[in-house]
């Protein structure tokens, strides 16, 4: 289901929504969020981007990782959590990054400038009702740690190979997990993955024959700058989702980065022509690239 929201309070309130516990008396979200630039992006993975019979060359990526990078790391490590250090590190994998955060993920839609004039997007998805859907051997691991979402520990006791992972179920299923405090840069953006139980299985297909599971939260384009700025002042930067230089120089070159000054003229005008309607200059945007 696609939410379109118009103001502030509104994208809040969504992305908050249905995160009261009554058994726990707490608020706490069973949802996992992707922020995306575009609404019309899919959830392809790196992986998949390779082109060509991609799905054979996993594990050689793989493989060849762990040879090369095994100075660097501490022997006796699973294969779930060289390929949390894989994706970590850029290299082509099955996995899609998510958050726990709703403003880390409101900050990966909008921290591309260059795409302000497209709707951006939040994906919403509830990982304690999928994980209702996996094989009983994973689930069991669930309900004996009392867990709702998987460490690589977890993992490896379910099987020390992805194709092991992969044949639990003849039919697709995913799992989220959570990587190992790898770096500052995984804290931070209080991260986890997504798997697939096949290198050629999408999420957005698998959701869409599910889709009582997740909800998207559009961002209108009009919108884009407000969500920016707020984030800003609430700290919610490159500055600190990748703390080192290259982290700061990102966040300092998008922060000084002119508005495009017609838009910029036109929101005034709006603002100022319509201030007991301050979501006036949303409601061009209700209609959004599929």
């Amino acid at each position: 289901m696609d939410i379109v929201v118009k103001s502030w309070n509104e994208l809040n309130e969504r992305l908050y929504e249905k995160s009261w516990q009554k058994p726990l008396g707490r608020f706490r979200s069973n949802f996992a969020f992707r922020g995306m630039s575009s609404s019309s992006m899919s959830m392809k993975t790196s992986l998949m981007r390779l082109g060509g019979a991609y799905e054979q060359q996993e594990g050689h990526l793989l493989r060849n990782f762990i040879k090369y990078a095994h100075r660097d790391s501490t022997s006796g490590e699973s294969i779930w959590t060289w390929l949390a250090v894989a994706q970590h590190h850029g290299l082509a994998t099955r996995l899609l990054d998510w958050t726990y955060s709703p403003y880390v993920a409101m900050h990966f839609a909008t921290q591309n400038i260059d795409r302000y004039n497209v709707d951006g997007v939040i994906w919403c998805v509830d990982y304690v009702h999928t994980n209702k859907l996996l094989p009983e051997k994973l689930k069991r691991i669930l309900q004996e740690e009392r867990s709702n979402v998987f460490t690589v520990e977890m993992l490896n006791r379910a099987s020390s190979t992805l194709q092991g992972i992969d044949s639990l179920s003849e039919s697709d299923y995913v799992l989220f997990f959570e990587p190992p405090a790898l770096d500052d840069r995984i804290v931070n953006q209080f991260a986890l993955f997504s798997m697939m139980s096949s290198p050629t299985a999408t999420l957005d297909d698998w959701l869409e024959e599910h889709n009582d599971l997740f909800r998207r939260i559009i961002i209108p384009a009009s919108f884009k700058w407000e969500v920016r700025d707020k984030l800003d002042q609430a700290n919610i930067t490159e500055r600190v989702l990748f703390p080192g230089l290259d982290g700061l120089s990102r966040w300092l070159r998008r922060y000084y980065s002119v508005r495009d000054e017609l838009n910029h003229e036109e929101f005034e005008d709006q603002n100022l022509n319509h201030e007991e309607d301050p979501d006036f200059y949303h409601e061009d945007h209700e209609d959004h690239e599929e």
